[in-house]
Formats: C-alpha cells, structure tokens, sequence
C-alpha cells in the first residue's frame, strides 16, 4: 500500500498548524465556514504562508458565494478549495488552486481526480459509510472523513483502502481546540495501519 495521505483540518492558530506539520500531516486544512473552528481570511492567509514547503493548504467551505473569497485569494492561494460537489460547478478559482469536491453518503455521477467523502455532516464526529467508501476507492483517490480519531482510523483504513484521511474533531480536546498529543496519536495510528497493510 502506496503512502497515506493525511489531512489535519479545522486549523486556528500557530501552535496547532506546528503540532500537525510536526506530527507528519501531508495537508493542512482551514475552516471557512460557520463552525468552532472558523477563520477570517486575513487569519487563513497568514496560516498559509507559515506553511512549510510541500505541505499542502485546504480552505474548506460548503456553498461558497460568489465573490466570498476575494479577500483570501487577494492574500493567498491555497493548494485546494473543499466544497461540497455541487456548489463548485461554475465556482472559479484562482491559478494554482485546485477543487477538491466533497461527497457525503454519494456517489459522484462523474469521477474527479481526487474527492472528499465525508459524514452527513462536516466536523461533527459522524461516520461515513465505509462500505460505499470502499467502492469509490477503487475508482478515484478518495480521502475518508467523517467521525476518524485515533482509535478507528487503522480499521476504516483497512475497510476502505482509501487515498488519504481526513481528521478534525477527532484530534481536539474540545470543539475547535486541537490536542498535540491526539494529532501526534493519529499519525502514528496511520502509519502504523500502512506497514501492515503492505
């Protein structure tokens, strides 16, 4: 099994982005949209820019509006924009940023290069169905999300085959603040699914 790609979303602040890049998150992800974990787009922007070279930046949203997000690409273009599939049909991006369309319990009537595949509900600890997720998996590279944390990432790892994983609430210590130790626990959770995988 080729590497795991993680993404540690609902980033704030400084110390939380050092804590998943240290741990060894290959995506960092901000919350733009109403949530405990939300960030003003000057707030995500200067996250941005403290990314290390080859960690990605994910500014997440669900039906963004036209024009909502000038400011942020005034300041920064992120590596991706994830939004739920249908609201980025015709939403334009800048040069450089990638869609990356979220599905929840669906399946897409076209496949994009890479997707999200999400719980009923994004950031709330609920659980996608795995057994679709698998599925998908073996058409396009899908990142699982939806209710993972430390403790059941290596078993949807191993029900799903997944591309990569996608945590938030399940690496806080309360909704919007981030546990280093829990971010650090889901890594190594990760890994360790992979080496018996291969």
């Amino acid at each position: 099994m080729s590497r795991m790609w993680i993404k540690i979303c609902g980033i704030r602040n400084r110390a939380a982005l050092d804590a998943a890049v240290q741990a060894g998150a290959d995506a960092i992800g901000f919350v733009m949209a109403a949530s405990p974990r939300r960030v003003s787009a000057s707030q995500a922007a200067e996250l941005i820019k403290q990314l290390p070279p080859g960690i990605r930046s994910v500014v997440v949203t669900l039906s963004p509006a036209p024009g909502e997000f000038d400011e942020l690409f005034s300041l920064a273009v992120p590596t991706y924009f994830q939004a739920d599939a249908h609201a980025l049909d015709g939403f334009v991006l800048p040069a450089g940023c990638e869609p990356l369309p979220v599905y929840r319990n669906a399946a897409p009537e076209l496949f994009p290069t890479r997707l999200v595949y999400e719980g009923p509900r994004s950031g709330a600890g609920e659980t996608a169905d795995w057994s679709l997720a698998h599925s998908l998996a073996e058409r396009t590279q899908l990142v699982l999300a939806g209710g993972l944390h430390p403790g059941n990432v290596a078993q949807a790892i191993a029900a799903v085959r997944p591309f990569g994983v996608d945590v938030s609430s399940g690496v806080e210590s309360s909704p919007g603040v981030k546990d280093p130790a829990r971010i650090r626990e889901f890594v190594a959770a990760v890994r360790a699914a992979e080496s018996e995988m291969e």
